[in-house]
């Protein structure tokens, strides 16, 4: 008897597709599938909220560019920014990414002018903006690696790689910095920074008029753990013990509330800190990531972020997390 009671759920679950696709695939009504399955009109509605709470329909919304212009706003009133960048949804995360790039890449494409100095950071979001196609003015600007370099197999979002990108795609030059993102003991990263041609160049990041950085989230799989900068261990016990819910440029964590935190990955990284970011006139914080949305809230809680660069999904959650961590 029990094989009957699972075939009547199968055929219950089968039902419920059925009559998902011909409610919202070929726009049968809900008299036309009452009739069709021999059941009240009541029923039928149960049954279609049933199939998108069971996930057997997924409804996407598909935003019109003007709901993307008043979070834009709402953002820039919440947080006392410059401007937001809020690029519509995309299927994935590579062409969310471009989408979000392509906007970045506008923005400074209307912003530059000749002589300006970039902080540029490393990142998968920040080398898309480099690698973005597209007609942009010749700013013979100087780009400028706020942070330090990684080993060859992050070669393709090294600081470095993306300043020589941006240099030749708005016909400016860029400025290496000479020394590696990571080091593992304090007294390293000290001699580093002491080192007058790493000093020179840091000096003039410090400087500059704009700055173009990432932020990142608490992720065991996250790009610093791949590089092996940090391990899982290290960044679960940031984000349960300390609070931490990501890192600006590569350098800084903290936490949702913006505030700095020191841990036992402080002091590792060779680069630009929070409070230097905060004396750039611009700063752009660009994230794409879906995953990334409470990092950025506290990374605009952190009076840092001058600009801001995400998908409509983060600009939403970010607002409603605003309403509900205090």
């Amino acid at each position: 008897m029990n094989l009957n009671t699972t075939d009547a759920a199968q055929v219950d679950s089968d039902q419920l597709t059925e009559i998902a696709i011909a409610y919202y695939q070929d726009g049968a009504t809900q008299e036309e599938i009452s009739q069709r399955f021999g059941m009240s009109r009541a029923k039928v509605g149960r049954l279609l909220r049933r199939a998108r709470d069971e996930g057997v329909v997924e409804i996407t919304v598909k935003y019109h560019p003007v709901f993307s212009e008043k979070l834009e706003q709402q953002l820039i009133d919440r947080f006392q920014l410059k401007r937001a960048l809020i690029a519509l949804d995309q299927p994935d995360e590579e062409a969310q990414r471009q989408q979000v790039a392509s906007l970045v890449s506008s923005y400074l494409a209307a912003t530059l002018t000749d002589d300006m100095v970039v902080a540029v950071g490393q990142g998968r979001n920040i080398a898309a903006i480099a690698s973005h196609v597209g007609v942009v003015p010749h700013r013979h600007c100087r780009f400028v690696c706020g942070i330090g370099g990684t080993h060859r197999s992050g070669n393709a979002i090294n600081a470095d790689h993306i300043c020589r990108q941006l240099a030749k795609k708005y016909d400016g030059i860029s400025e290496t910095l000479y020394a590696p993102a990571y080091v593992a003991d304090i007294r390293v990263k000290d001699a580093f920074m002491q080192n007058s041609t790493v000093k020179e160049t840091l000096d003039r990041a410090r400087r500059a008029d704009l700055a173009l950085v990432g932020v990142g989230d608490m992720n065991e799989n996250s790009h610093m753990v791949k590089m092996g900068w940090f391990t899982p261990q290290e960044i679960v016990e940031a984000r349960i013990r300390k609070g931490v819910v990501g890192d600006i440029a590569g350098y800084d964590f903290f936490d949702s509330q913006g505030k700095r935190s020191d841990t036992m990955m402080s002091d590792r990284v060779i680069g630009l800190s929070m409070e230097e970011l905060r004396h750039i006139p611009t700063v752009v914080v660009t994230a794409a990531e879906n995953s990334k949305a409470l990092a950025l809230l506290g990374a605009l809680r952190s009076g840092v972020v001058d600009v801001l660069a995400t998908s409509v999904s983060n600009a939403l959650t970010i607002l409603n997390l605003d309403q509900q961590i205090k």
